[in-house]
């Protein structure tokens, strides 16, 4: 006679249950007292929908769903007086007939509701979050109240990505979304009607269904947004920093706004090279690498209309923030020329390094970023060059002119006058501007240019007859180079210095050997002024 209810199972976490005049959507088994079953929401396929305790129901499940949980299940006995009384329902219900119900809660919302949000991790740091016109990335899980998955992004593999607040969006995820930071995890609880209403989606979405999003934000910006630099280090000296049709090499970490790594110059161990200001990276690249000094260290974060856009690239997903942790390492200009800053000048310094010159010098060579490259010191010996004869790269044959014994001096050399894109291979990375710190040591002054030996003083008139030793007419290579070997000796003529004495001998003696029989006769025997001569008179 009297109404009961037995609660056959209550869930752990029930944070709200059923009051009148919430609207309820529950399975449910309807029988009789013998078992004989009389409807079931079951084999309808749908849940029963409805308000309580708004007179839509028998007023015995109306008593009956008060205080339910969802994913509560009750077993209810209601006595005709508060089902279908004396008179039934024909062809269903007999008169004054007990009805038993088992009752599944699925979902339950009021028309009063708002979006709720629950934040159960928010990151430490969060300089900006999510507002009206943000674009976002998120991936989700959404449930039902019930705790049935309907969709996943994760399943998918692939973010959610659209704009927020204008209408992209039902309007309980439009709104709880805002506020949102990078990194963040919160759980979004959407009645209906701000969500799929009375219809549902047509697919997986009943009409009337409360839906509950767990969602983590990946990713934000504003399409009006433009890049960002946060300077991380800055060396005290800054003598230039770089600007539009400078060349750069510098080290980087490319990660997502979540911190994923999508690429890295540091594991392929080689700088990233490139024109800054040209179009040759993305644009906000360009942008973020201009004004840097060489050993910064700064952070460039790149919407993605100035990185990879919607497509994205590779790795890096369509409309990503790209947050890029850079290290210059040097840069330079193709129109840079040999920079010398002297540290050192004895105070006798009067003559002065020229082209042709025999020097000693030590150095110590590193890049810009002060990494050692090389150094005589510590091989303990000293570098010996003829200057101007390329026998050292451009940039330090420029560097050692007009240098005295004695002299310190640092010589920066731009890449074009060094060793070039290639570099040299486990040596010295391509297109590096290279810095030297040298100290001359020793000069031996060189001959005039296109001279390989000299007369310390007056020609004898008789030359081709005192190097013709056997005075057959001919001269042979032996003969010529012992010649030569004694007047250096005497000190009546000077070689070269640098050079191999042996090769400067045999060049000397081919440029007389005209006809090239290994012999020189007297016909052919000239000395370098006569041939000037001789041109001249043809000219």
């Amino acid at each position: 006679t009297e109404l009961s209810v037995e609660r056959r199972f209550v869930p752990e976490s029930c944070p709200r249950t059923v009051r009148p005049g919430d609207f309820v959507r529950y399975h449910y088994l309807g029988a009789f007292p013998d078992g004989t079953r009389f409807d079931s929401s079951y084999d309808r396929g749908s849940t029963f929908n409805v308000f309580v305790g708004k007179g839509q129901l028998i007023a015995g499940m109306d008593e009956a769903l008060v205080g339910m949980c969802v994913n509560e299940r009750r077993f209810v006995k209601i006595p005709p007086k508060l089902a279908y009384g004396s008179e039934g329902v024909p062809g269903v219900i007999p008169p004054n007939a007990v009805l038993h119900f088992d009752v599944l809660l699925i979902d339950l919302w009021n028309s009063e509701d708002d979006v709720q949000v629950q934040t159960y991790f928010k990151p430490e740091k969060c300089s900006r979050t999510v507002q009206v016109s943000d674009f976002v990335r998120y991936h989700y899980n959404g449930t039902f109240l019930d705790g049935t998955l309907f969709d996943s992004s994760h399943n998918r593999m692939r973010t959610y990505d659209t704009y927020v607040g204008i209408g992209w969006l039902i309007p309980g995820m439009d709104q709880g979304l805002l506020g949102m930071c990078v990194g963040e995890k919160r759980i979004i609880t959407i009645p209906p009607f701000l969500a799929y209403g009375e219809e549902g989606d047509g697919k997986e979405i009943p009409g009337q269904a409360s839906l509950v999003f767990d969602v983590v934000l990946l990713d934000l910006h504003n399409p009006k947004d433009g890049i960002v630099i946060e300077n991380q280090v800055v060396p005290e000296s800054c003598e230039r920093r770089s600007q539009t049709g400078d060349f750069l090499r510098y080290h980087y970490n490319g990660t997502l706004l979540d911190g994923t790594l999508f690429d890295s110059s540091y594991s392929r161990n080689r700088t990233y090279d490139t024109y800054v200001g040209k179009g040759y990276v993305i644009a906000g690249m360009d942008e973020g690498l201009l004004g840097v000094c060489t050993g910064e260290k700064r952070r460039i974060i790149i919407p993605p209309h100035l990185g990879y856009g919607e497509e994205g690239r590779g790795n890096i997903p369509g409309s990503a923030v790209l947050v890029f942790d850079i290290h210059v390492v040097d840069f330079h200009n193709p129109s840079d020329s040999v920079s010398i800053t002297v540290n050192h000048r004895p105070s006798n310094c009067t003559v002065l390094s020229k082209k042709g010159d025999y020097l000693k010098y030590h150095y110590n060579a590193s890049l810009l970023d002060g990494t050692l490259l090389d150094s005589t010191h510590s091989l303990g010996k000293t570098y010996n060059i003829v200057l101007g004869s390329g026998q050292v790269v451009v940039g330090m044959d420029m560097g050692l002119q007009d240098m005295c014994v004695g002299e310190r001096r640092t010589v920066v050399i731009p890449p074009h006058l060094g060793y070039g894109e290639d570099g040299v291979e486990g040596e010295v990375p391509g297109s590096a501007v290279l810095v030297f710190d040298i100290e001359l040591l020793e000069l031996v002054s060189g001959l005039p240019e296109g001279y390989m030996f000299v007369w310390n003083g007056e020609v004898s008139p008789n030359l081709f007859e005192e190097i013709d030793h056997n005075h057959d007419g001919e001269v042979l290579l032996e003969e010529f180079s012992e010649y030569i070997k004694a007047q250096v000796d005497s000190g009546k003529g000077k070689l070269a210095p640098g050079f191999d004495f042996e090769k400067i001998v045999k060049n000397m003696f081919t440029n007389q050997d005209r006809d090239g029989n290994g012999k020189v006769t007297a016909e052919e025997f000239k000395l370098k002024d006569q041939e000037a001569k001789e041109e001249h008179d043809e000219l």
